[in-house]
């Protein structure tokens, strides 16, 4: 089944959630990965080392799975849509707060303040979005809202090489605002989850009661995450920086440009790939599969010698790395109870983020190491994370096509 012959199965609501959710990804998406684009010239502006400016990107990270717990929780007491549209407003008013950044402590408490809005973002739109749609669209629908996140990347990538130029790395994060309109879509075109409002109903459990016999699941869906958020973030938070050093594309090139479009292409694709596979496979082995297919991949990545085998790596790596996430929204919210799902999932997913926010400063001090060579860095945390993430993937539970609530499965 195509993803349009899926979208026609769904109603106009279903779409309408499906859309939304996916929007809100890629904005959220978008707005986190300017900072990556404009490292070096933050770096410059403030005086501080480039690691120094990595922080921002571990602090928001870090601050991730507070967002989450904080906007899942309310999420399952007062709904996934209202609780979605004040999430997507914090994001933004914290984005353009950037854009006035006196000093680099400023901006690190800006970018965590960021990072606990954004938390909240993933775990109530993927929940919203797979609580709406027939069991059977899950695996589709699932790369397709996965894939929002490479596509906020190419937006970002786009905006840099159009505007830098002419609005600097500030003017970027005032263009970073514009998610706040998604707002006006949602009040106007989404419905609430029909599996939230038949839940309201039963009585309110606290967290502790709700979670009572899962907290083992939590645990492995944590470290499941964590692997995922350093397969995703060790091969793309720094791909800018590797392309000014390594490659020595200045950063509003065409050159750097493509190559950042390839690999959001690549994940775009593997996404909606791989995402579909995991319908007739099942989540896990899509999962495991994808992940060790990354592996070979690595030298035509990092080393290809010319900007066609970049290119060609670019794509072929995020293929790969987007594919094995494309399953997550279905594989996650599956696995949750009822009760929790406005919760568990994002927050699940937001400590993995926590737990792997160390991911590009580790990277870079690894470079750093050995000489300044980023591609080094890349490819040995990329290798060794593969084979991690197939191995969790592979040892877990899978609950695919489960009935949500009173919803058939």
């Amino acid at each position: 089944m195509s993803v349009l012959s899926t979208l026609r199965e769904l109603d106009h609501g279903q779409r309408h959630t499906v859309l939304a959710s996916f929007l809100g990804w890629t904005l959220d998406a978008f707005d986190y990965f300017l900072l990556t684009f404009v490292i070096v010239g933050v770096a410059n502006e403030f005086g501080v080392e480039k690691t120094d400016v990595t922080l921002a990107l571990l602090l928001t990270l870090a601050a991730r799975p507070f967002g989450a717990l904080l906007f899942g929780r309310l999420a399952d007491r007062y709904g996934r849509r209202p609780i979605l549209m004040l999430d997507v407003v914090l994001f933004s008013v914290f984005e353009l707060a950037t854009a006035f950044s006196t000093s680099l402590t400023m901006l690190l408490v800006l970018r965590f303040l960021f990072g606990i809005a954004m938390g909240g973002e993933w775990g109530i739109g993927a929940s919203l979005a797979m609580e709406a749609i027939p069991p059977k669209a899950r695996g589709i629908v699932s790369g397709l809202l996965q894939s929002g996140y490479p596509c906020g990347f190419f937006l970002g990538a786009l905006a840099n090489w159009l505007l830098i130029d002419h609005i600097g790395w500030r003017g970027l994060f005032v263009v970073g605002t514009a998610p706040a309109l998604l707002v006006l879509y949602i009040r106007r075109k989404v419905p609430e989850s029909p599996v939230w409002q038949q839940q309201r109903q039963a009585p309110r459990q606290g967290l502790r009661e709700a979670m009572r016999g899962h907290w083992k699941l939590a645990l492995y869906l944590m470290l499941l995450m964590t692997a995922f958020n350093m397969f995703s973030h060790g091969s793309q938070d720094l791909y800018h920086t590797f392309e000014e050093v390594d490659l020595h594309l200045p950063t509003g090139s065409a050159a750097a440009f493509v190559l950042v479009a390839l690999l959001n292409i690549g994940a775009l694709v593997g996404g909606l790939l791989f995402g579909a596979l995991s319908e007739r496979i099942g989540r896990r082995r899509a999962i495991v599969i994808a992940a060790l297919l990354a592996i070979p991949v690595i030298p035509l990545w990092m080393y290809g010698g010319t900007l066609v085998l970049y290119g060609v790596g670019a794509f072929l790596i995020q293929v790969m790395v987007q594919g094995a996430w494309g399953v997550v929204p279905s594989h996650l919210n599956e696995l949750s109870p009822g009760h929790v799902r406005g919760t568990l999932p994002g927050f699940a997913y937001q400590t993995g983020n926590l737990l792997a926010a160390v991911t590009a400063t580790a990277q870079a001090w690894i470079a750093r190491a050995h000489g300044g060579d980023y591609a080094f860095a890349m490819s040995v945390w990329i290798g060794v994370v593969a084979l991690v993430l197939a191995l969790l993937a592979w040892l877990g539970p899978e609950a695919r096509g489960v009935g949500f609530g009173g919803m058939p499965d």
